[in-house]
């Protein structure tokens, strides 16, 4: 049995009393060795976090003891090494950033649909569906029809959603099913479209990770891979690991022809972000991977160079892997 457990989760609910929370969550999670990131903010939790299986179960369990998050659910996955190297929890104003006061999951989240149900649902010649993921995520994989509203992050998708000619017909409002990798973009996304007046409005449970885990591929609607927040990169049918690299410095799926490219140079650059960082940023994380790779050739864990490689975009969610 692998050393590690990783407990990813969140859940939307009222906690107007986040910031009393942060240190005996804290607090908890040192004591039982437990590394890792929580968001807390008055509209729920936001987490993934790694250590010991009793460690991790222990701080489930103190989470689980607040009646407001008596149910809350978690995945989880095993590694031989340790994720993560730090234990951070953070108060923020939203767990996933949408950047639209007042829209309520907890109030307004459109209507739940279990994987296996998912694809009647999408046999609707009506249906308008929209993947709410980043545009490099879809690049590698989506549903059959879906909509890719290009996004650079998950915060312009408000702005997608006034502009969309498939959402604001001449008629009246369309019926949408919104879709995410794990489930917490698309229950903020249905909540947005609610609050707009869209009075049919579905979201995949438990995100495309449960449809590819639950639905067998002679019966899937999905083409492609799904990207994942972690080292694996992309999975499959089966949560099989797919085929995709990753550019170790913006953390973005490497694609067909991408290791080619001029632009690319392991642990400093990818056509995707090659041009978006100074020759400074790039000299820094050279110098970077030639320690982890020398620690590695050492058989070392080289501290600095994995806390990089964990680390993810600001716009980029925890527990929606």
């Amino acid at each position: 049995m692998p050393a590690y457990l990783t407990a990813a989760f969140y859940k939307f609910v009222d906690l107007p009393d986040a910031a009393q929370l942060k240190a005996p969550l804290l607090t908890c999670c040192e004591r039982h060795a437990v590394k890792g990131l929580i968001l807390l903010a008055s509209e729920g939790i936001n987490s993934t976090i790694a250590g010991p299986a009793e460690g991790v179960q222990a701080v489930l369990a103190y989470l689980r003891q607040d009646p407001r998050l008596a149910d809350l659910q978690h995945k989880e996955a095993w590694s031989e090494r340790a994720p993560f190297y730090r234990m951070k929890v953070r108060l923020k104003k939203e767990i996933v950033t949408l950047g639209v006061p007042g829209v309520s999951p907890t109030r307004l989240a459109g209507t739940y649909v279990k994987p296996q149900d998912w694809n009647a649902l999408l046999s609707d010649p009506a249906l308008v569906l929209v993947d709410t993921r980043n545009d490099y995520e879809v690049a590698l994989g989506s549903f059959t029809g879906a909509i890719d509203p290009r996004l650079k992050r998950f915060a312009d998708l408000p702005q997608w959603v006034a502009q969309s000619e498939a959402l604001n017909p001449a008629g009246p409002k369309p019926k949408v099913a919104m879709f995410c990798t794990g489930g917490i973009r698309c229950e903020k996304s249905t909540a947005l479209l609610r609050a707009q007046g869209f009075d049919e409005v579905y979201h995949l449970e438990g995100g495309i990770l449960k449809y590819l885990e639950t639905v067998p591929p002679e019966h899937s609607l999905w083409q492609g891979e799904c990207f994942v927040f972690d080292e694996r990169v992309s999975v499959g049918h089966g949560l099989q690991t797919g085929p995709h690299g990753l550019c170790r410095a913006c953390r973005r799926p490497l694609i067909a022809g991408d290791q080619a490219s001029l632009h690319f140079e392991a642990g400093v650059s990818c056509p995707q972000c090659a041009d978006h960082t100074s020759e400074a940023q790039k000299n820094s994380a050279r110098e970077r991977q030639r320690q982890w790779e020398l620690a590695k050739s050492r058989q070392q864990i080289h501290i600095g160079a994995q806390l990089a490689l964990s680390a993810r975009p600001p716009s980029q969610p925890l527990a929606d892997s």
